[in-house]
């Protein structure tokens, strides 16, 4: 049980808010309702803070409990489903509105017993649950009836957040004593079975120095629902969640705002209709729109050298910057009055049936700047519908990656190592995990030069950030001595990382490795096109990484279509290297891809909102995406053609005259 001290005073509910629900800032014109369940020896004014710093579109709810302030003449609860049915019909009336469920401690047992009752009844949005372990689990709480008033104390001040004075105040202590023991009767009483689950959305808030919760702990809760599930990172102790108000009110409104408009947004252009309508005091906090200002909102956030070692280039930064101009170079010559009232965004390869033209780009060691780096990146990927390509130089393992993707795609990207036995663990692991293709990167023999990085002295994987999939092979881990500390490890995964012998001749051996298909990311020249399909691969992706290996390269657009024209039109062939806005996934496609990997844009929104940020950026690309189509007068991504494009600069030429842009593809 986790208690908390509340002040004593009683207080009188507002009209027509029942004796069991609690609402102190009424907000007749809010989108979504919060719903709170208190802690154990708590009241509902513990979030009377975080009302009040809820936008105007969200209004909250608090559940009070019987026993305690104005209900103090009640019984206390027998046990929580009395709590739980309790709640569910004073409810009902509000389910007029979206309803969200926040339980604190033992709240969280509570707000998970009503939301399985109002499913029968009527929806739960979400559920979030705080400080609390999975309801399957034992929460091995101490019996408070046998335990002196001395322990209770401590344990209040193990926890924190309660004025020392208070423990003073005799009537105060009393009626701390007297609910905490009310309550940790309820806790000990109460056990869910493993296999009981909702289908709603369910995240995890965890504190980062909760003395009472670890991730490790909280994880099963994913068990207890057969929707999305999520483990959502916060600052503070135990009750961060309260104390904290205005940052929770933010975390939690961007849940409800996201999970609104999932369910109102039928295509990816009805993002812009749904911010207009939510008016200009929606938009505060929020991340820009502007796809190419998230570099310099990012800046602000991170320190400088995780900023240079997602941000920077190699050398003078020249392959960067010629990227970016290959897209300036085109225009869009769009065609009016075509009838399209409808677009389609999807596209399929590799057998594969993909719900837009657009992949996270695999990028290593993504906790440099999020505390939960690819965890986060995949479910915002996964709540945008997209596929997400795995690092092998990520931060958590390929295995864990996959587990907090759900049923969403992915696919793995490998580094091919020097030790073909390690190659072939975590190619048969991707298989084991449900990864649906293999990229293998052969553009990065070694680390190139880069100067932000060698500026700042910093490189991730020196201190084992990145080398999760290394560390948790057992090849890998075999070749490593009996109680090898990180020195030892990043000396072996630097013995074994590079392997800049591999020729074209070794194809053929990873291509009889695995039934999966394999795309070779990093090409540039037709001829090494031809030379990956005669080795075995599926497809290719045209690639500069992204200005960070060879300063000085070619843009990788300006090569997209002659190896387009190399491989002829049935072989898969995405783009890398530059892809911004939702534009240049247009232009893209025209000159030849099939689809696109976007990177960095995606890691600012990681570094600037996690999870939830990776969802907003993606979902202003595919925004883009959808009202680009709309208005060049296509209704699909599959009739774009380079018919659709013109030289910046240039007068416009019709197709068939000299200079002109050739027909479409078929």
């Amino acid at each position: 049980m986790t208690e908390r001290t509340i002040a004593p005073a009683p207080a009188a509910p507002p009209a027509a808010a029942g004796r069991c629900v609690r609402l102190f800032h009424p907000r007749p014109r809010s989108s979504a309702r919060l719903v709170c369940f208190p802690h154990g020896a708590g009241t509902a004014h513990a979030f009377t803070g975080l009302s009040g710093a809820l936008p105007e579109d969200v209004e909250l709810l608090a559940v009070q409990y019987p026993g305690r302030e104005d209900r103090r003449a009640e019984p206390f609860a027998t046990d929580i489903a009395a709590l739980a049915r309790e709640a569910c019909d004073a409810l009902i009336p509000y389910t007029g509105r979206p309803l969200f469920l926040l339980g604190h401690s033992m709240g969280a047992l509570v707000a998970f017993e009503t939301a399985r009752l109002l499913e029968r009844r009527s929806t739960v949005t979400r559920l979030f649950v705080s400080a609390a372990r999975p309801p399957s689990q034992d929460w091995a709480e101490p019996d408070l009836d046998d335990s002196a008033d001395e322990v209770i104390v401590t344990m209040l001040r193990h926890l924190g957040g309660v004025p020392e004075a208070l423990f003073e105040e005799p009537d105060f202590l009393a009626e701390v004593l007297r609910t905490a023991r009310a309550d940790n009767r309820l806790v000990r009483r109460y056990r869910s079975a493993e296999d009981v689950t909702l289908k709603t959305p369910l995240t995890v808030l965890l504190a980062a120095s909760d003395p009472k919760n670890s991730r490790a702990q909280v994880q099963d809760w994913s068990r207890h629902t057969t929707a999305g599930f999520a483990v959502e990172g916060h600052s503070g102790g135990h009750f961060g969640l309260t104390d904290r108000a205005s940052a929770t009110a933010e975390l939690l409104t961007g849940y409800i705002r996201d999970d609104l408009a999932g369910t109102t947004t039928g295509v990816p252009a009805d993002l812009v209709r749904e911010i207009y309508l939510a008016g200009p005091e929606s938009r505060a906090g929020r991340l820009t729109t502007d796809l190419t200002l998230l570099p310099d909102a990012a800046r602000e956030v991170l320190p400088p050298a995780a900023y240079a070692f997602v941000a920077g280039d190699a050398g003078t930064g020249e392959t960067g910057r010629a990227n970016r101009a290959a897209f300036d170079r085109w225009r869009l010559v769009p065609r009016v009055l075509r009838g399209v009232t409808r677009r389609d965004l999807s596209v399929s390869f590799l057998d594969q049936r993909l719900a837009a033209p657009v992949l996270l780009a695999p990028i290593s060691a993504q906790a440099v700047v999020h505390p939960e780096g690819e965890l986060a990146a995949v479910r915002g990927a996964a709540d945008a519908g997209l596929p997400f390509v795995l690092s092998s130089l990520s931060s958590h393992s390929l295995e864990d990656v996959a587990a907090a993707a759900g049923p969403g795609p992915r696919w793995f990207q490998l580094y091919w190592p020097s030790d073909d036995d390690l190659a072939a663990s975590l190619v048969r692991r991707a298989e084991a995990s449900g990864y649906t293709a293999l990229v293998l990167t052969v553009d990065a023999p070694t680390f190139g030069y880069r100067p932000g990085d060698l500026d700042h002295g910093f490189l991730p994987f020196v201190d084992g950030t990145g080398l999760a999939n290394y560390t948790s092979d057992p090849v890998f881990r075999a070749a490593l001595p009996s109680g090898a500390g990180t020195a030892a490890v990043v000396g072996h995964w630097a013995s074994v990382f590079a392997n800049p012998s591999l020729a074209w001749d070794r194809l053929p051996w990873l291509r009889e490795l695995t039934d999966l298909p394999l795309v070779v990311k990093g090409v540039l020249h037709p001829e090494d096109a031809r030379l990956a399909l005669a080795g075995g691969a599926d497809g290719v992706i045209v690639s500069n990484h992204g200005g960070r290996q060879l300063d000085g390269t070619m843009a990788a657009l300006d090569c997209l279509p002659a190896v387009r024209d190399a491989v002829g039109d049935a072989v898969p062939v995405l783009l890398d290297s530059g892809v911004r806005t939702g534009g240049d996934v247009v232009k893209a496609l025209a000159l030849g891809a099939d689809a696109v990997l976007y990177g960095r844009p995606y890691q600012y929104g990681l570094a600037l909102g996690g999870r939830r940020g990776v969802h907003h950026v993606l979902r202003c690309l595919l925004a883009e995406l959808d009202l680009a189509l709309t208005l060049a007068g296509r209704d699909s991504v599959e009739a774009l053609g380079p018919d659709l494009l013109a030289p910046a600069g240039r007068p416009l030429q019709l197709p068939g005259e000299p200079g002109s842009p050739s027909a479409p593809r078929s």
